[in-house]
């Protein structure tokens, strides 16, 4: 007896008899009528009832449209590993589940309402959206069901059946009484469009690309108590920030110095600028500074913090704050703040 005849034996399975000519439309549907007229996924279960358990964790769907090829890539090769291994003698359990929650099935509800999140008062909405989710649920658990996957499609777990919901609330308690959740502040994406928060593993980035620019800052005297006020009283004297985002700028309310970095102040005969020491040979040559520029005075990082300098082109101030991860390699050494980006 060969190793399949050996493996329908132990299931006890009836014969088959089916034509050679393939004619899957018809017959496909023909095979899986037989295999659940027969329970053969019970009489597998039962067969491996106390074998070495393999079990296969299944991300589930979310249930907001019609399966696709995505779908059938990721069913059909997991059907064919959870096979595989009860060929192999475990027992290799498939249960099946949905993802009823979250923007995607809200998002495909409201195009199906032709409506915006803000145009249907919250209790409806899900009310329907939990409508909608059970409605896919069939439909892709028909869909499953043709492509011959072997579950339990009859008791599939949902993330909207309020027994799964209570063994969250539930888990959440005990890892609450055992401190392990604490309260704190993050930034949370929002997705205007679609009126929800966003998960970090929701967002996709574009490639941008800005131009480059030099900002001065200038320091109003009348407007400061720093050592620099004589200074920004005998000419006009700025804090020149390099920004790749130039975009931001409107949201800038602030500028970084590292405390341990020197900076000088520096005269062209008409101005004077505040940069990293180290950078300044640089400036020279990208800014157009003629080698008249002469350093005036040198200061530390750390004596700008607090320092307030007028905002380039808005009604507003920004101040100086102290930061490690501004570098000395590259820009001027003072980087453009915009926590609002």
């Amino acid at each position: 007896m060969g190793e399949a005849s050996a493996y329908r034996a132990t299931l006890n399975l009836p014969k088959t008899n089916f034509p050679m000519k393939a004619n899957l439309p018809a017959r496909e549907p023909e095979r899986l009528k037989q295999w659940e007229a027969s329970a053969v996924y019970a009489r597998l279960r039962a067969a491996r009832q106390g074998a070495p358990r393999f079990v296969l964790h299944d991300g589930p769907p979310y249930a907001n449209g019609e399966i696709h090829m995505g779908h059938a890539l990721n069913k059909i090769l997991k059907d064919i590993i959870v096979r595989y291994k009860t060929m192999q003698g475990f027992d290799a359990p498939y249960l099946p589940g949905w993802d009823c929650h979250g923007l995607p099935i809200e998002h495909q509800l409201l195009k199906e309402m032709g409506k915006r999140k803000d145009e249907v008062p919250r209790a409806e909405l899900r009310k329907a959206a939990r409508a909608y989710a059970a409605r896919y649920v069939e439909i892709q658990r028909q869909g499953f069901k043709r492509l011959g996957i072997f579950g339990e499609w009859e008791r599939p777990y949902l993330t909207m059946d309020y027994a799964y919901q209570a063994a969250i609330a539930e888990c959440f308690l005990i890892l609450f009484e055992k401190k392990f959740i604490e309260r704190r502040l993050k930034p949370v994406p929002w997705c205007g469009e679609c009126q929800t928060a966003l998960a970090d593993a929701e967002l996709e980035y574009e490639q941008k690309t800005s131009e480059s620019v030099y900002v001065k800052f200038r320091i109003n005297p009348e407007k400061t108590s720093h050592v620099l006020k004589q200074q920004a009283a005998k000419r006009p004297t700025s804090i020149i920030v390099w920004t790749t985002t130039p975009w931001t700028l409107p949201a800038n309310v602030g500028m970084a110095f590292h405390e341990d970095l020197t900076y000088v102040l520096v005269d062209d005969g008409k101005e004077q600028y505040i940069v990293a020491k180290d950078l300044l040979d640089e400036l020279k040559l990208k800014l157009g500074w003629q080698d008249s520029v002469k350093i005036v005075e040198q200061f530390l990082g750390e004596s700008f913090l607090g320092l307030e300098v007028e905002h380039p082109f808005l009604p507003r101030t920004s101040k100086g704050i102290l930061a490690g991860f501004v570098s000395g390699l590259e820009g001027t050494g003072v980087v453009h703040i915009a926590p609002g980006h």
